[in-house]
């Protein structure tokens, strides 16, 4: 018997991306989010949320452009700053040390230490509740050549993302592989096929 929890963010997992902007006076600002993923495929796009009352969301309006930065565990500790610190009362970069990068595709910045990167034009604004959703058609993305795999592909157990777990507040790592997508559920068909 399953036990009700009442209406809450309670999806397993969420992404830990830390978004990139400039605002007005040209200063790159980070801030993590959770409530994000893709949302298209053709054109390439991504969803985040973000609240109007946070630091990066005039940037992203005004600048109609934003970063994806995936970090790898070994910067859970900067990730979690970029969620608790605002850039209107101090620079994030200069904080952690890391290095801001300016796109040459669009007017964000992108994290040089991270080893994944989804460079996004925004393309649609949805106001929903006390977040605004963002769509952002990605124009390109790039990889550390230290994390890519089989077929010049990021291998997740090379970038080491971490997710999040909302309402619990906890960071969590790559677990293990449970098989091939698109394949693993092609004996239930078999099984089912009629004669």
């Amino acid at each position: 018997m399953k036990k009700s929890l009442g209406a809450k963010t309670l999806a397993f997992p969420t992404p830990a991306w830390i978004v990139g902007t400039y605002d007005r006076e040209g200063k790159p600002n980070v801030m993590t989010i959770a409530w994000g993923g893709i949302c298209c495929s053709k054109p390439p796009c991504v969803n985040i949320s973000v609240r109007k009352e946070r630091y990066s969301y005039d940037n992203i309006i005004e600048k109609k452009a934003f970063t994806i930065n995936i970090p790898s565990e070994h910067y859970i500790k900067e990730a979690d700053y970029f969620g608790i610190a605002t850039g209107g009362k101090t620079d994030k970069f200069v904080d952690t040390g890391l290095t801001p990068v300016k796109s040459d595709l669009v007017d964000a910045p992108y994290i040089e230490e991270f080893p994944l990167i989804l460079e996004c034009k925004m393309i649609h604004k949805n106001e929903i509740g006390i977040h605004t959703q963002f769509i952002g058609e990605i124009v390109d993305v790039k990889a550390d050549e230290s994390v890519l795999g089989e077929e010049e592909l990021p291998d997740i157990n090379k970038v080491l993302p971490v997710f999040f777990a909302p309402v619990i507040r906890t960071y969590h790592g790559v677990g293990k592989s449970l098989g091939n997508a698109f394949s693993l559920g092609k004996e239930i068909r078999s099984l089912n096929k009629k004669p």
